[in-house]
This record gives structure tokens, sequence and C-alpha cells, in this order.
């Protein structure tokens, strides 16, 4: 059934939460018919410093300790003020969100940043990025996997009914890894490319502590289509691309490399996670959701895949962001499910 979720960026500050959690699980539950929701943990970025994606992740770390640096979050010696304030954040979200599903009985999302996006973006305590340390990068997946058993099994505990968890890595650095662009600490040079293979390494460590978790993986990839391959033959259970990046003005969504991968992963059972930028708006006719329906619908077809697979796709927000207002939220997560109705009728006809 085609779905409907999000990443997890919301308006609001600590007085908004469990407002928020309330709101996604709210309007996710009035989609219209033939839809399925996929509620998600909200994250309130707006709160600072660990509300943020690394510092929620940092939080997860199995004895890695965090703090923040000039440029950024990087492991430290112990664990100090700055990974205690992310990790409160992280429990007055996991409460909220117990508070807010209490008696809800489907799926939940919540979103880590992923292995590679990680080590490209922390610091090492006395040096240059993690990445750059083949050691301490591999420290780091086992590390973030053990944090994400231990985060879906708290996110069981606090919501006992749920029928499964659905992990979603944030990989958006992984095509910058993988070209070797990102530059050192000096900024004179750049960290060496990784090759493939070592990206599907780097991926499976984290992949398999969520399976063995009991929860299934998608692994967001942004505007790059390079890391489809790696995220498959690491064992993903689902890629995440922001389609609006693709193709042109004529031709929207379509990109005839990504989409072949895509057709590949597919027919070994890896669904699409489609992110959709936002709608156009007419003055005259509201939301111009056709153009979005068409992102997704048209390079399917084209590429061959049959229509009835589209009940496999999910849709969500892209880029990943967090908007000006609520209403702006709500609005986004409603043109979705039409979206989403769409699809759904294609695949049916």
């Amino acid at each position: 059934m085609t779905a409907v979720s999000g990443h997890g960026p919301w308006p609001g500050d600590e007085r908004d939460e469990l407002e928020a959690q309330l709101t996604v699980l709210g309007d996710l539950a009035e989609l219209p018919t033939g839809v399925a929701a996929v509620p998600f943990l909200t994250q309130l970025v707006g709160r600072g410093p660990g509300a943020d994606a690394v510092g929620r992740t940092a939080a997860l770390l199995a004895d890695l300790p965090v703090e923040l640096g000039p440029h950024g979050w990087k492991l430290a010696d112990h664990p100090g003020l700055d990974l205690r304030r992310a990790d409160t954040f992280l429990r007055e979200d996991l409460g909220a969100l117990a508070i807010a599903a209490h008696g809800y009985d489907g799926t939940l999302a919540v979103e880590v940043v992923g292995p590679w996006t990680l080590a490209a973006t922390l610091w090492s305590a006395r040096g240059d990025r993690v990445l750059a340390d083949a050691g301490a990068r591999r420290e780091l997946a086992e590390s973030l996997g053990e944090g994400i058993r231990v985060h879906v099994a708290a996110l069981r505990e606090q919501v006992p009914g749920i029928s499964g968890v659905v992990v979603q890595l944030a990989e958006p650095r992984l095509g910058a890894v993988h070209a070797g662009v990102l530059p050192t600490f000096s900024g004179y040079t750049r960290l060496r490319a990784v090759p493939g293979p070592d990206l599907v390494d780097g991926l499976r460590p984290v992949l398999d502590a969520v399976h063995d978790a009991g929860a299934d993986a998608v692994v967001h990839l942004g505007d790059t289509w390079a890391g489809i391959a790696p995220a498959v033959l690491a064992g993903a259970d689902a890629v995440g691309l922001d389609l609006g990046t693709l193709g042109s003005p004529g031709a929207p969504g379509w990109d005839e490399r990504a989409w072949e991968l895509v057709a590949r992963a597919t027919e070994k059972g890896v669904s699409l996670w489609a992110g959709l930028p936002p709608a156009q708006v007419s003055q005259c006719a509201g939301p111009m959701l056709g153009e979005l329906v068409r992102t997704v619908a048209e390079p399917w077809r084209r590429i061959g895949l049959p229509a009835s697979g589209l009940d496999t796709v999910t849709l969500l927000a892209s880029p990943r962001r967090t908007l000006a207002s609520t209403d702006a939220h709500r609005a986004e997560l409603a043109n979705l499910g039409r979206i989403a109705e769409a699809l759904a009728e294609r695949a049916a006809a």
C-alpha cells in the first residue's frame, strides 16, 4: 500500500514536543482511504545544539562520547554537558511519543544519521574528520549499531503496541564520501575517495544491527543515486531518493542511470522512499499536485516497472528540512496524502 511518512524535523521548542507528536499522529491518521501512514518521531531542532540531527545521533553512540567544538560535533575523552543536553532532548522526545502514541498499534519511523555521513561530519578529538581514519570510522559504525539496538528497544518500551519500527539512516553525504570531495581540517586538500566495496562494509554493521533489533532499515541518499547499489548490497530494506533533484523541467524526476538502479533494487525486493519537493501553488487551483504525481509515476513507467509496484512506494518531503510553521508541515503531509492516493489508484488500475 502506498504510504506517507516523514524525516522528523519540526518547528518549535521544548514546550511544543508533545503537541508536535500529537499533530503528526493525528494528521497521518486522517490520510485518504487506501494510503498507509508511517508516523515518525518528531525532532524540534529549534531547541538548539543537541536537538540537531548529528547531536541526536551522537546521544545514541555506545561508549563514544562527543562534545561541541569549533567546527561542530567532535569525539571527546569523556561525557560532558553537550552530550547530556542531547541525551535529555532525546529522552523528552521519547516521553512525548509515549503519551501521544498511547494505544497506537501501527509502524513507527525514527531517523538517525547514517555511519558515512556521521563519519564525514564528526571530528576526531585531536585531528581531522573521523572519515579520515579507517579504524575510527569502523569503531563509529559499531558504536552506532549498538546505540540503534538500544534506541529501538526504547521505542518499543515507550509504545509497546507498535507492530514495527523503521529506522531511517540519513546518508546525504555518502555521495561526497564516494567522490572524495570533502575537505580536510586545513581545507587545503581533500579526503581520499571511499570505494564502493568499502561503502558496503561501512553500512553493513549498522544495517545488521537494525535487523537484529527487529526493525526495517531505509537508507536515505538525498540527491545522489551513487549510494543505491551499496545500500542494497549492505542489506537495506528500502532506499530513499529526492526525486525533485533529478531530471529537467520537461522531464521531472527522470534520470536514466538513477532509475535503472531503482529498478534493479525494486526487483530485489528493496522498496523506494521517494522524497518530493513542495508543491507549486496556483492562486486559482491551489497546490499543483499533478506534477508531483508524474514525478514518481512517469519515470516508474518509463523504466519499465509495473504500475502495481507503486503500492510499495513511501512518500515524504524533500529535502530534509524544517518549515517555518506547523501549518506548513501539516499542509505538506496533507498534500503527500493526496499524491499517495493518486499513485495508489494507478497501482490498482
